[in-house]
């Protein structure tokens, strides 16, 4: 919802920047405890109970978010998501999709999961932007913060209605039983994380994860970007937030089908090389206000890396000899590091969105994509390089 209404959820809750950023890195604490644990929980129960519980009980959330409490609240709510969306939601739909993709469809099973999961949220964008529009007085800036409220509160009980919705679909069509866990019984053990831990190309992943996750978090500021250097309108600003979204299901889908036939490490390279062009002009304030037309095709072209990566960075799973069975304590690891951004990119962007309002602010927040974006193009070419190797050492 930030990423689309970022400019009306700060008003409608009073918060600064630096106040949202501080819930987001509450929510990124408890992940990161949550994806460690998460992982030997996925490897033992299976994921059609862990995520319809996940799904109902965020959902649940949604409806104190609902309510428009103070920022003590808030942080609080972001704390329970943290355990609901990660610890028992997180490893188990990446599991799942690994032993659905089996060994000669890596690339496909995971960019078209995160190409579906961008299809609906860029519909659930186009929607939830029309349902705000509509309940908006034909000219948006007269609205009263009053009318604001309330049409920020309609989009919030869509979104949890659309999460209790996708909860019934998981238990009607998920299996019963993981296809690893037919016919034995897993005990629960850390030989797992043991086993995980030694491998190189298991951090490597987890640094190519964390750099393509700030460049994923840095797309909460295009809405904001477009409000504050390009001069667009909240709702505008909020269809310019939606174009982003649109590009997910394009990319990650397209990532993932070449990345079966030339490699999907050679598509984490491609991927990071169009994130640090894109995230480059976006730093060098080449675009100032009316220059809507190259806004957006440099958040296109910044979004056709990021999410490209989305759909890509669990693919290299395999190239890392990774076993099937110690999915979920790999996932596990290397989350605890990859989504490390959660920590740290909310408070970082809205201090440096605070500390210097307008254009530049939001050039250093880029800035910092930047540079993230090259440290994963090297972490790119070292999986790469490491994966090569012990595929001539087989």
């Amino acid at each position: 919802m930030a990423r689309v209404f970022r400019p009306t959820l700060l008003e409608v809750f009073d918060l600064t920047n630096l106040e949202l950023g501080t819930a987001y890195s509450v929510y990124g604490i408890v992940a990161m405890a949550a994806y460690f644990f998460g992982g030997p929980l996925a490897d033992r129960f299976p994921a059609r109970a862990l995520l319809t519980v996940a799904l109902v009980s965020t959902a649940a959330g949604g409806l104190i978010l609902m309510t428009v409490p103070p920022l003590s609240t808030l942080v609080v709510l972001y704390a329970y998501w943290g355990v609901t969306t990660i610890a028992l939601f997180w490893a188990p739909l990446i599991r799942a999709t690994r032993q659905w993709g089996a060994d000669d469809a890596q690339g496909r099973a995971f960019g078209l999961l995160d190409g579906g999961r961008g299809m609906v949220a860029a519909l659930m964008g186009l929607i939830m932007v029309m349902l705000f529009a509509w309940l908006l007085p034909a000219n948006s800036e007269t609205a009263s913060l009053a009318q604001r409220t309330e049409a920020l509160r309609q989009v919030i009980l869509l979104l949890s209605a659309t999460t209790c919705g996708a909860a019934l679909l998981v238990w009607l069509t998920l299996p019963r039983r993981d296809l690893s866990q037919r016919g034995e019984k897993r005990k629960w053990s850390l030989r797992g994380v043991a086993h995980v831990f030694a491998m190189p190309t298991v951090w490597l992943q987890a640094a190519i994860i964390l750099c393509a996750y700030v460049g994923f978090k840095a797309i909460d500021d295009f809405s904001l970007y477009a409000n504050q250097v390009v001069g667009l309108n909240e709702v505008d600003a909020a269809r310019a937030g939606v174009v982003s979204l649109w590009v997910r299901p394009i990319a990650a889908i397209g990532a993932g089908f070449l990345a079966d036939r030339i490699g999907a490490p050679t598509m984490t390279i491609s991927s990071f090389a169009v994130l640090v062009a894109g995230s480059i002009v976006l730093a060098c304030g080449i675009i100032g206000a009316g220059m809507v037309w190259l806004f957006l095709l440099t958040i296109v072209c910044s979004s056709m890396g990021i999410f490209a990566l989305r759909g890509l960075y669990f693919a290299i799973m395999r190239e890392g000899k990774v076993s099937a069975a110690y999915t979920g304590s790999a996932v596990g690891l290397v989350s605890v590091i990859g989504y490390a951004p959660d920590v740290f990119m909310g408070p970082l962007m809205g201090y440096l969105l605070d500390q210097s309002p307008g254009a530049p602010g939001h050039q250093h927040v880029f800035w910092v994509v930047t540079g993230f974006a090259l440290l994963g193009l090297l972490a790119s070419l070292l999986f790469a390089h490491v994966a090569r190797a012990a595929k001539s050492d087989a």
